[in-house]
């Protein structure tokens, strides 16, 4: 079944899971020069790959038992655990990519030792076109233990960059979803300011120009966040204070009525540094909100 010769002193990879990152995960360890064993669910999703030299299984069982290194990239938590229902993980290297919560991973690492098999989380920072290409910036997260992630760095960062995120199995994902959220808020706050400007004489393409390069430019306020975090100081480097921050958020409000754009999109951070506010923290910087979001502060 496999492809290996004498020379090859690459690690197998054992890949379950074929979807658009799966594919371009394969091709590029393929193209490194790894010995590749594929699954998938849908095995025609598998027949290009045999073309470029990897082995294709039959069953997720036969992949697992080709390799030490398996790597999971499915649909979710539930479809890994019904793929290797039966498949001996017993010295394995399980290798999950499979988005998922931290509580999720932290779970799946249990299983995974009580089926003999150490257990890697891993969260993918990254879209299929990233894979296999260093100047696109992609990498994964990874967490577990510290001795399983330096066994195998070199042959994950293969397709792309590594993070080591810490031995909670969790911490991967709690990561990646941290970022993720970010970009959310990030894309809210995009969506309505283009509402608040569609259809006046600055032509979009322009405004869109100026609202890069001034999210770029405030980006930079994160390491500021980051120190009053840590210090417990939410006062400390204020430029503009909870109070000025909030006065300037009311005429958000007011301009995005008299655009007739819903506020909806910006109104619960708003609310949330109103509330601050109200608290009695005028000279703060907005980061202390922070303690009205974490359970129990």
């Amino acid at each position: 079944m496999t492809h290996d010769t004498a020379q090859s002193t690459k690690p197998r990879v054992v890949l379950l899971g074929l979807g658009a990152m799966g594919t371009a995960l394969a091709r590029t360890w393929l193209a490194a020069g790894y010995p590749v064993t594929v699954w998938n669910r849908t095995a025609a999703k598998a027949e290009p790959l045999r073309g470029l030299g990897a082995d294709v299984a039959v069953t997720a069982a036969e992949a697992v038992a080709a390799g030490r290194l398996v790597v999971t990239c499915l649909f979710d938590d539930a479809s890994l655990e019904e793929a290797l229902d039966g498949a001996d993980l017993h010295g394995r290297d399980l290798v999950d990519l499979t988005t998922g919560t931290p509580g999720q991973a932290d779970t799946r690492a249990v299983w995974a030792e009580k089926r003999g098999a150490r257990f890697l989380s891993g969260g993918m920072m990254a879209i299929p076109p990233m894979i296999g290409v260093p100047d696109a910036g992609g990498y994964v997260f990874y967490s577990g233990p510290r001795e399983v992630f330096d066994q195998h760095a070199s042959t994950l960062a293969a397709p792309l960059g590594v993070r080591f995120a810490g031995t909670r199995p969790g911490a991967a994902a709690l990561y990646d979803i941290a970022l993720l959220s970010a970009m959310h808020g990030m894309l809210a706050g995009i969506t309505h300011a283009f509402a608040l400007v569609r259809g006046e004489e600055m032509p979009t393409k322009e405004f869109a120009g100026l609202l890069t390069s001034w999210l770029t430019a405030m980006a930079s306020a994160t390491d500021l966040m980051a120190e009053q975090i840590d210090s417990g100081d939410y006062s400390r480097g204020v430029v503009s204070n909870l109070a000025m921050q909030v006065a300037g958020n009311r005429a958000l409000a007011v301009t995005a009525e008299e655009q007739g754009v819903d506020f909806r999109l910006l109104a619960p951070y708003s609310e949330l540094l109103e509330e601050r506010l109200a608290q009695g923290f005028a000279e703060e910087d907005g980061t202390g909100a922070l303690e009205l979001l974490v359970k129990g502060s």
